[in-house]
């Protein structure tokens, strides 16, 4: 993984000192809210319905032991004892106290980490797939891709006050593990007639109003990467709506300038800047790729696992995945123990997850976008060792891409924008079915819960999405089907009225029983709503 030069450090470290007299000053009276606004959302500091909330950036989801270990710590000594890991692999403190912020900031910066542009109107922290590295149908590796568009990002003048918030994932294989379609810019890293180059997807976003960006170009040369970013950035820096933040995202500058004349304009754009040479040399990509180097994998035979013991038979065939190199596979930790809270991990767990990571993972770790982690790189001979310690420490859940596998953001809980909780409604449908039993008949259903139209949950993107909204006071839940975040991209359509909190569970538990009696041999969830349509679970839910 990538380490910090003496650029990267100092220009953390600047940060810390800058920030500290900021919160200083606003503490003291010296600066309003007001004032003080823009510079800690600068800093990933939000304030929340009771307290402070530090937003911690994890770039490309990729941590290591001694990273985790400090992230523990932090939840100690300056929280309650957890985190929660993000949608947009990220990890949030939820009980922050203004007067500990620059401190928090300062024990980041000892092990390479920072909360800086994971707020505020500029490029946020840049996501990719959770098996880079590790997974055997990609092209490359495009963690270098991903640290190259960071570094390039991370105080660029020119963007650090766009329109509205802005969001990048980069991935490198047909199968889309990062919600590609669904960011502000989404770049897969192809191979075409031997070259590797960049695909750009632009426009996409959930929220307000969801869209799936289109390809504006299929092929970008590596060494040209960044000025098409650049492009596409500045045509939105120039055009993006200010005066209305609900249309400033560059999807609505895509869909109301056509992606055609959007596209002829970063063309136009992309060419001027390629006159001017602003593309950073090859060299330093070069540079970058070292540190992602595949470890040194010990010799590792393909041998079939014991799976006398059944427990960890139905963990190992749900929540491992193919490596690429024999005899290891990836492993996924799950955050979602039945009626626990989705991506909330005690100071506890994240420690064990670290030295478990450390002996068994090559020392890698991955935040997932869904909300769980992954030990990237474990030999297969090691799997029952390191099952039995996360089953030990409540992270033994066999629920990968499962109905109890729930995104689900903060909601009214803690959120001050949202309209709804969330927390409450997954721990209800998780509980539901692991005490049902069906969750293994079920097999792949993605559900997703979002407190508010801000969609931090991805509602939009589930196999069944919940949206809580405001219904005169009263909380209330749309129910919609038919989403998808995969290579398979689509958006989900609300089937009708809403529902109060008890409802939507039961609600849920009806949508899946008219997929029992419907789906043919092999369909997931997604493919019988595709193939029946909406009327049969309509019917269903509201006769």
């Amino acid at each position: 993984m990538y380490k910090y030069d003496t650029y990267d450090q100092q220009m953390v470290d600047t940060r810390v000192a800058e920030f500290r007299d900021q919160a200083r000053r606003r503490l003291d009276g010296s600066l309003s809210e007001d004032q003080f606004k823009p510079l800690r959302l600068m800093n990933g500091l939000y304030l929340q319905l009771h307290a402070y909330m530090l937003r911690v950036a994890i770039p490309y989801g990729t941590l290591d032991s001694r990273q985790m270990h400090a992230l523990a710590d932090i939840a100690d000594k300056y929280d309650r004892g957890y985190g929660h890991f993000t949608t947009r692999q990220n990890i949030q403190y939820n009980w922050i106290k203004l007067e500990d912020a620059a401190d928090i900031l300062a024990d980041l910066a000892k092990v390479e980490m920072h909360a800086i542009q994971t707020s505020g109107n500029c490029i946020r922290n840049i996501s990719s797939d959770h098996f880079a590295g590790a997974a055997a149908d990609e092209v490359a590796d495009p963690r270098p891709y991903a640290e190259l568009l960071r570094q390039w990002s991370s105080f660029h003048p020119e963007f650090s006050y766009l329109p509205r918030k802005f969001k990048i994932a980069v991935i490198a294989s047909k199968k889309d593990r990062a919600a590609m379609r669904l960011h502000d810019i989404g770049i897969r890293i192809v191979k075409r007639d031997g070259a590797l180059g960049a695909a750009f997807y632009v426009g996409g976003g959930m929220g307000r109003t969801p869209m799936i960006a289109p390809c504006i170009r299929e092929f970008v040369p590596l060494d040209q990467l960044v000025t098409y970013a650049e492009a596409c950035l500045r045509v939105y820096n120039r055009h993006g709506r200010r005066d209305n933040k609900y249309k400033a995202r560059i999807k609505i500058l895509v869909h109301e300038l056509g992606a055609e004349e959007y596209t002829r304009q970063v063309e136009e754009e992309f060419a001027l800047l390629l006159e001017q040479g602003v593309e950073p040399p090859l060299a330093e990509l070069e540079r970058i790729k070292t540190y992602f180097e595949e470890p040194l994998f010990a010799d590792a035979a393909a041998d079939a696992l014991d799976r006398s013991d059944p427990d960890f038979a139905l963990w190992a065939d749900r929540n491992t995945v193919p490596h690429k190199t024999a005899g290891y596979v990836s492993a996924v930790v799950s955050l979602k123990p039945p009626g626990g809270i989705p991506g909330d991990a005690t100071a506890e767990q994240m420690r064990l997850m670290g030295d478990l990571a450390k002996d068994y993972s090559c020392d890698e770790l991955r935040v997932m976008h869904t909300q769980n982690i992954v030990l990237p790189h474990v030999r297969t001979a090691d799997l029952h060792t390191l099952w039995t310690a996360l089953d030990a420490a409540g992270l033994g859940s066999p629920n990968l891409d499962t109905v109890e596998d729930i995104i689900a953001c903060p909601g009214l809980d803690y959120c001050s924008l949202a309209n709804a909780r969330s927390i409450p409604v997954a721990q209800k449908i998780a509980t539901r079915f692991a005490d049902s039993g069906k969750t293994a008949q079920l097999g792949e259903l993605k559900l997703k819960i979002s407190g508010c139209i801000n969609a931090c949950g991805h509602h939009h993107a589930g196999h069944i999405g919940i949206l809580g909204v405001d219904k005169k006071g009263v909380e209330n839940y749309q129910l919609s089907l038919g989403g998808s975040e995969a290579e398979d991209v689509s958006l989900a359509k609300i089937t009708g009225p809403g529902f109060d909190e008890d409802g939507v569970v039961d609600a849920v538990d009806t949508v899946t029983q008219v997929y029992e009696r419907e789906r043919r041999d092999g369909e997931r969830f997604i493919d019988t709503y595709r193939r029946i349509g909406m009327t049969p679970f309509k019917e269903a839910l509201y006769g």
